[in-house]
């Protein structure tokens, strides 16, 4: 029986083993799935609120919803185009609508999706113009300001939803 599960644990360890090694972008496409997942969370989120919850401030300091969403989108929108060699704003009203956020998203969506798309680990290395004179690798850009901005985004705008009494996109799963 030992023999049987040593040989089973060879097999599948080779063969994930394998895998990795046939794979010659790794990182990048570590990267592209980390972002369909948070690019969903996010979408599902902004489609999912109501139109009339989108100026809900949790206290009056904070943004509202419509706010931190137009925020999200307008920091990766940028960070991609920058990935891109271009520069790209997308420019919300004072207090962003449903409408005008779920639009912006498809916008955001068909940018970053380009860039994710077609990208391997040797673009990742690459210096692009980051805005305000700086450069930065085009990694710093994908994973800082698009990846985990928008990961921390959804979490804080999740405690949003919370407030309101609507479960967030991902844990609606885990309350059926």
């Amino acid at each position: 029986m030992k023999r049987i599960l040593a040989t089973f644990a060879a097999v599948i360890f080779l063969g994930t083993c394998a895998g990795h090694a046939q794979d010659g972008n790794p990182i990048s496409t570590q990267l592209k799935g980390s972002w369909v997942n948070v690019r969903d969370l996010l979408t599902k989120m902004a489609d999912k609120m109501p139109d009339e919850d989108y100026r809900f401030k949790p206290t009056p300091e904070l943004q509202d919803f419509g706010q931190r969403m137009a925020h999200v989108i307008t920091f990766s929108v940028r960070a991609c185009s920058q990935v891109k060699g271009e520069q790209k704003n997308l420019n919300f009203s004072a207090t962003p609508t449903k409408a005008e956020v779920t639009a912006a998203m498809k916008q955001v969506n068909d940018e970053c999706d380009s860039v994710f798309n077609s990208l391997t680990d040797a673009d990742l290395q690459k210096m692009v113009n980051a805005g305000r004179g700086g450069q930065r690798s085009a990694f710093a850009l994908l994973e800082g300001l698009v990846l985990e901005h928008s990961q921390e985004v959804y979490g804080y705008s999740a405690v949003y939803m919370r407030l309101k009494g609507i479960v967030p996109p991902s844990s609606e799963r885990n309350e059926r």
